[in-house]
């Protein structure tokens, strides 16, 4: 059943390098897509944030602007991205960019009412769980082994570089004129679906008809496999509870870097510090850490970085200067992007094929509230208590929290037994440079926490 591709084949086994994984053609091509599609969407943000207040003059109204592109995740990010598993990935991620543009491109046109901006931009958003849902789910059938780690920490890293690029870009363009900055956003999802459409080869969905049912419980299945399975739900855990803290800062840092005007800088330049230092610190830590680390040693310093992370941050109790907290939220940074491309290998490893669409959807949303929650009970407290206190004691619980976690852990032989597990159910479905003629052959629906008991594999 597999493709004759010998030159773009992933090798599943030993430590991958970043040319190995730049020469997957595929993989190239969907990041380049997501890269413009990235970049495209936080112009976007800083357009629309901007032009709602040029019209309202609302602060108010500016930041829901701003707020109402979470809220697909928040509402249906799970179900839109079990609607991404029924159809091929390669139509989904076309489709949605292909929305998205016209959807962009309606929202440039001049002196649009803001309620129809703002419902224009849920709209467009709610098709970024689908889109996302199904590139997570795509990569892992491009690249195997440790390439797919590689593969995944480039991904991350690309993505918190295109966050800064695009507020950039979007903040110089939107001066001059909101609407232009849209048209490049319509621009640069035109583009990335044109890339993906050329770029990638057709696959046929994992869920065949014969596994569907009724759409909710389909989502529910998602929620049952990556709860309902110890190895699942210890890396949601872990990756949970490191967006738990690793936000804070940069959810802070405008009344953080305003609190005594910065001390030595001016205090949008201390916010600006402060905002960039946890991407920034992400970019470092996935990209160093990937190409330092071989597999082993990664897995290895995994839980350790885990720690470490929210351990960083607790220096904020002595209210350092701001552009000490810039280091320290670059630290934390670098630490979580150290973690989350091992966590999220394993993830895939663990996780039966036919349920990927599903469980990033439930992964992504779960990161979305928890940042989103973690950012208010801060603010909250903050308004009662100093800032640094509130962080430091903040970051002191997320050490005793990520300990717990990492002691937690589920022992090598349930890990290698869900591996193991995993790799049986997936043995007939397709995967990396695997063809899609019919899409049959995805074999018997797993159950979630099927094989957990079973012996290792070597």
């Amino acid at each position: 059943m597999e493709a004759t591709v010998p030159d773009e084949r992933p090798s599943a086994e030993g430590p991958a390098t970043f040319r190995e994984v730049f020469d997957q053609r595929e993989f190239r091509t969907v990041l380049t897509a997501g890269t413009l599609s990235w970049i495209g969407d936080y112009v976007a943000k800083a357009a629309v944030t901007l032009l709602v207040y040029q019209q309202t003059e609302s602060v108010a109204l500016s930041a829901a602007a701003f707020a109402v592109s979470y809220l697909p995740w928040l509402l249906g990010g799970p179900l839109l991205a079990a609607l991404a598993e029924r159809y091929p990935y390669r139509r989904v991620m076309v489709a949605c960019d292909v929305i998205r543009m016209a959807l962009m491109l309606l929202i440039a046109i001049p002196n649009l009412p803001v309620p129809a901006v703002l419902l224009l931009i849920f709209a467009a958003t709610l098709a970024n769980p689908p889109s996302q849902a199904a590139k997570s789910a795509l990569i892992p059938q491009i690249l195997a082994g440790d390439r797919l780690v590689v593969g995944l920490s480039l991904n991350s890293s690309i993505g918190q570089a295109a966050q800064v690029v695009g507020y950039l870009l979007g903040t110089a363009v939107a001066a001059i004129d909101p609407a232009l900055a849209l048209l490049i956003n319509a621009v640069t999802f035109a583009a990335s679906a044109l890339i993906v459409r050329l770029g990638v080869r057709d696959r046929a969905p994992l869920m065949t008809t014969a596994h569907r049912s009724h759409l909710l419980r389909e989502t529910a299945q998602g929620f049952q496999i990556v709860f309902g399975t110890p190895v699942l739900r210890a890396i949601a855990v872990l990756v949970f509870s490191a967006m738990l803290f690793s936000i804070v800062p940069e959810g802070l840092a405008a009344a953080w870097a305003n609190k005594d005007a910065g001390g030595d800088l001016d205090a949008g330049v201390a916010q600006a510090v402060i905002m960039a230092a946890n991407p920034v610190g992400f970019i470092l830590g996935g990209l160093l850490v990937s190409r330092l680390f071989g597999p082993a040693r990664r897995l290895a310093l995994m839980r350790p970085l885990a720690v470490f992370a929210p351990l960083v941050l607790v220096p904020a109790l002595f209210d350092p200067p701001p552009l000490v907290v810039a280091l320290l939220a670059a630290l934390c940074g670098f630490a979580v992007a150290g973690m989350l491309p091992m966590a999220n290998g394993l993830f895939v490893q663990a996780l039966p094929a036919i349920f990927r669409a599903r469980a990033f959807g439930v992964m992504a949303t779960g990161v979305q509230v928890i940042q989103g929650v973690a950012v208010l009970l801060t603010g909250l407290l903050a308004e009662r208590f100093e800032i640094p206190l509130v962080v430091g004691l903040w970051s002191a619980a997320g050490v005793l929290l990520m300990t717990v976690a990492a002691l937690r852990w589920p022992d090598k032989e349930t890990v290698d037994g869900t591996i193991a597990a995993a790799t049986a159910a997936n043995a007939g479905s397709p995967g990396p440079d695997s063809p899609s003629a019919d899409g049959t052959g995805a074999g018997p629906e797993p159950r979630a926490g099927d094989g957990r008991r079973r012996h290792a594999v070597t």
